[in-house]
């Protein structure tokens, strides 16, 4: 597979997929994110602001902007309202991909996080098409995630586990979804 064509997308494919594990990706800690800061932080100030076709050129600097705008800043922001500040931007990168037929031209493990804005999205339509795309990846392996991130939106709107830093009050139904294990 060659390489993505801008540098940065290049680095941040390689360290994503070869240098960090699912534990990493998952698993949150002050080494990985000291790592991405040190290397990325950069990257997501300056391009935040470039429109989002200009990350659509091939699959893969689609999906490293996807990352750089959905993934990045939630190890770079933890409990922080910047950790979500540019997920609209990589929904839009993210439908943008879909729509070129991205999809298919990527790793196996590299299409769940092409539509991991979706998941992370609060809008039902994006939830509805989390769960029809993540059935098909990765033999489902995500699916019950999908499922949980949507149940949340189809219930509640948003993501009660939010409410907190983004300044949003929560209901009493929202404290119990939380309390109850719903926070990722």
């Amino acid at each position: 597979m060659s390489l993505a064509p801008r540098r940065w997308a290049a680095e941040l494919l390689h360290v994503w997929f070869h240098r960090l594990r699912p534990a990493d990706w998952w698993g949150g800690s002050a080494r990985v994110d000291a790592m991405l800061e040190r290397r990325f932080s950069a990257e997501w100030h300056a391009l935040q602001t470039c429109p989002p076709d200009s990350f659509l050129a091939d699959p893969r600097s689609a999906l490293a902007a996807v990352l750089l705008f959905d993934q990045v800043p939630r190890n770079l922001f933890r409990d922080d309202p910047r950790a979500y500040a540019t997920d609209p931007l990589a929904r839009v990168i993210c439908h943008g991909a879909l729509d070129r037929g991205y999809l298919h031209r990527l790793e196996r493990r590299q299409q769940a996080f092409l539509v991991m804005p979706l998941m992370h999205s609060e809008d039902i339509a994006d939830q509805r098409l989390s769960l029809a795309l993540f059935v098909r990846i990765n033999g489902g392996a995500n699916l019950a995630f999908a499922r949980s991130h949507h149940r949340m939106i189809a219930r509640f709107g948003r993501f009660p586990h939010r409410n907190a830093v983004l300044g949003r009050t929560s209901s009493a139904a929202e404290k119990r979804a939380v309390a109850a294990g719903f926070a990722w």
